[in-house]
């Protein structure tokens, strides 16, 4: 890892202290002004450990002082983005791998504010992507002529805080995981069953119906749930309460005979392994690259707040489980690509569903 100078804004706070990373699980030396040295060692982490203690440095550190967190799947270790000295000392004595970076999440932020109110484009997407700090611009193959110029110009002018990339596909919903819902001809996937004011219920895309829509969990058949709301654009969730008794087990199929319990739910981090299943492409795994994700699916479709995967998706997934062990995280939404050449997909967190309904996993 290279050595990065402290901005010179920054300088104060700093007191002119200089620190070289020099890899995973390293001894840090930070000398205080009676000349005593500390060590502090990056802590060995599981997922969900490295997720809890992103979120409290997170919201210790504020979005000046920080600049986004990924967990180092080869060292198990939590590697948080941070701009000046007075914040990596807090990173270290929490545990983590305080790594100096060039731009905070407020100055990433105001990239991603520009480019919605400047290059709001049917078929791009973008997202804060903590290893580059950057924020990553994709456009999909249909961005051509005028749109491609405008945007190409909009990302140039935020300099070194954005990149642009092409995808090879198209970003869509995936209309058409875990098993497979019907309604009215279409097919989506099952999120997560939940429970709501004591009554079972299950979570999918909101692109997927309209409240009131009846639900079966095969074709032609008698529904077995009402969709009570539906959130999308914007967000890209819906809650459907079971109308009749059928089996609702707080699992998610794996199509191989087996399924996988889910206890709880879990917010991504970046680097967190992931699995998905879903009706049509059944069970895929993959890597979480970025949070907080915007994707325009076009006809006015904008989605904020995604999760943005290399899990593979097609249509009829749209709905299907995001899963990390025995933890809930995400609702199969949209993205480019397929289960062949491989694709972006972008996912709705769980949890935001979850506090939205005022529902829990079960």
């Amino acid at each position: 890892m290279k050595h990065r100078r402290i901005p010179q804004r920054r300088a104060a706070i700093a007191g002119g202290a200089v620190v070289a990373l020099l890899g995973a699980a390293v001894t840090f030396q930070t000398a205080n002004a009676s000349d005593d040295v500390q060590q502090f060692e990056a802590k060995v982490l599981s997922v969900q450990a490295a997720g809890n203690l992103a979120s409290t440095l997170g919201s210790r550190l504020g979005e000046t002082d920080a600049a986004g967190a990924y967990y180092d799947a080869d060292s198990r270790t939590l590697v948080v983005n941070v701009v000046d000295e007075a914040a990596a000392e807090a990173v270290r004595e929490a545990g983590g791998e305080a790594r100096m970076v060039e731009h905070s999440l407020a100055e990433l932020k105001g990239a991603r504010k520009a480019l919605k109110d400047r290059a709001t484009i049917p078929g791009t997407s973008w997202a804060v992507d903590p290893v580059t700090n950057k924020v990553v611009v994709t456009a999909d193959r249909t961005v051509k002529g005028a749109s491609w110029e405008k945007l190409t110009q909009v990302v140039k002018g935020l300099g070194s805080k954005a990149e642009l990339k092409r995808s090879a596909g198209t970003f869509t919903p995936f209309v058409a995981g875990g098993d497979a819902i019907h309604t009215g001809g279409g097919r989506c996937s099952l999120g997560f069953n939940v429970v709501k004011d004591g009554q079972p219920h299950f979570l999918t895309a909101g692109h997927c119906g309209d409240a009131g829509s009846a639900w079966s969990d095969r074709q032609g058949g008698s529904a077995v749930g009402t969709m009570v709301d539906s959130q999308f654009p914007g967000d890209d969730f819906a809650l459907v309460k079971y109308d009749r008794e059928v089996e609702h087990p707080s699992a998610v199929n794996l199509y191989d005979g087996g399924s996988q319990q889910i206890a709880r739910a879990a917010e991504a981090t970046v680097g967190m392994k992931v699995t998905r299943s879903g009706s049509t492409t059944q069970v895929h795994e993959g890597e979480v690259t970025g949070l907080d994700a915007t994707v325009n699916y076009g006809n006015g479709q904008v989605v904020e707040g995604l999760i943005q995967t290399t899990v593979c998706a097609e249509p009829g997934d749209s709905g299907g489980s995001l899963f990390s062990g025995d933890a809930a995280v995400g609702l199969t939404s949209g993205g480019s690509g397929d289960c062949t050449a491989g694709g972006t997909t972008f996912f709705q967190p769980v949890t935001e569903a979850l506090a939205r309904y005022g529902a829990q996993i079960g």
